[in-house]
């Protein structure tokens, strides 16, 4: 069965609205290190991993040694019993949160615990109103969409909440682009207080240290430590969604939110994505009086499921005794000078951004600024036809490449992605 065979079939099955990459959507049937293969035999070299997810390696072998292990004990009780996996990871999670008297809750996806994290939230502070980022996106859940401040991402305006929309999450577009770090931060300052003089008393602000889909755009550091504060004299709690940020991926910091800690750690963090290397891990890690406030009963029927566990277990270890935060640290900060470099030479090219090995390049129209998704379109084909494959991303007036490879990426293995991502955007010529 060919390519084109299977693409049928998802079609007559599948929904119009799942997204595929690609004019020729390509089927990736097995992969090794930072590569992956087709259905057809291509190889190519892996800057996106799944959307973040293959954080370390593909078939890395200390998890495939792990999960088939648990696999021949068991692979699911639930969360009715006790669970030795789960309460080994909670235990190392709420160690490495920051978060004094840490519980963690475990979901099956970033959208369930950003879903999770609004109930606690809501609950606790017994409001329903949310404030958000533009340009953020959060899931697909109602309530996650009901937050997600990307109209590509959001298909309903209904929702169970009210939500508020804060500036600060892209630094170079928008009203205070023009602005230093310092003014700029000012800015958005005053602009949530204003906002907080119109509406009843929020539950919480969520916000990615980092917008993942949005472009891996970003406000100041220390921006999201100036809300806290302005939010903490009001009750009001911060979330800090880590579903693409966590893990070392930035490199600097073992969080995002980290970047703007100077007023202390959030008090609701979500994960997801590259703690599982492709396993379906998601979490909630809150200080306890938040975590327990509610006042019913739960469980989580595949949320914290044994063969899941002892996969983020074995990569978590993997990712600690590696230090591929330092590596996301060193080996991303030599690709991005090597793309930033590049981009001076491409019109086509209006920003290379990011930290550690979550890279943005911005395209736009030369000479007009105006978001330009054919060109990016046009870089993603050229890209796979060059072996490598990447994301893109991008609200409204953005249109923005996405360069997230695994963590173990090497310094070959970034040049050789690098020359073959010049050539695409030099395409553009």
């Amino acid at each position: 069965m060919t390519a084109d065979d299977l693409l049928g079939r998802h079609r007559r099955v599948l929904p119009d609205w799942l997204a595929l990459f690609y004019e020729d959507p390509l089927e990736i049937t097995h992969g090794e290190g930072r590569h992956v293969w087709d259905s057809e035999g291509n190889k190519y070299l892996d800057f996106f991993g799944g959307i973040l997810t293959t954080m370390t390696a593909h078939a890395l072998p200390e998890i495939t040694k792990a999960v088939s292990e648990q696999a021949g004990r068991i692979l699911h009780s639930s969360t009715l019993y006790l669970n030795r996996p789960m309460v080994e990871l909670a235990e190392r999670i709420a160690q490495l949160s920051g978060i004094s008297d840490a519980r963690v809750f475990f979901t099956t996806s970033g959208t369930e615990a950003n879903d999770t994290a609004l109930l606690l939230a809501t609950t606790y502070r017994q409001s329903n109103t949310i404030l958000a980022m533009r340009n953020s996106y959060h899931g697909r859940s109602f309530s996650a969409v009901g937050i997600t401040g990307n109209r590509g991402w959001s298909p309903t305006s209904l929702s169970p909440l009210q939500t508020l929309y804060v500036h600060g999450g892209v630094r170079t577009r928008g009203p205070y682009a023009e602005l230093d770090d310092r003014d700029f931060t000012a800015a958005c300052v005053a602009d949530l207080k204003d906002l907080l003089g119109h509406t009843r008393p929020p539950a919480a602000l969520i916000a990615e240290p980092i917008q993942g889909v949005g472009g891996f755009t970003s406000g100041p550091d220390g921006l999201y430590a100036a809300f806290r504060e302005v939010l903490a004299e009001r009750g009001i709690l911060w979330i800090a969604d880590e579903v693409q940020t966590g893990w070392g991926r930035t490199g600097e910091h073992f969080w995002g939110w980290q970047a703007h800690g100077q007023n202390g750690p959030p008090d609701i963090v979500t994960f997801a994505k590259g703690i599982g290397n492709g396993a379906s891990i998601g979490g909630v890690i809150a200080r306890a009086e938040i975590m327990n406030c509610l006042d019913a009963n739960s469980i989580s029927t595949f949320g914290g499921t044994q063969i899941t566990m002892a996969a983020g277990l074995a990569n978590l270890t993997y990712l600690l005794e590696h230090d591929l935060q330092g590596n996301a640290r060193r080996v991303g900060g030599l690709l991005i000078e090597r793309l930033r470099a590049v981009g001076a030479q491409v019109p086509y090219v209006r920003e290379v951004r990011g930290r550690g090995l979550m890279i943005g390049i911005e395209l736009a129209e030369p000479g007009t600024g105006r978001a330009a998704p054919e060109a990016a379109s046009a870089v993603l084909e050229a890209a796979r036809e060059g072996g490598l494959l990447i994301g893109k991303g991008g609200g409204h007036d953005t249109s923005a490449l996405r360069v997230a490879p695994p963590l173990t990426l090497s310094v070959a293995e970034a040049e050789e992605g690098a020359a073959i991502l010049e050539r695409a955007l030099r395409s553009l010529q």
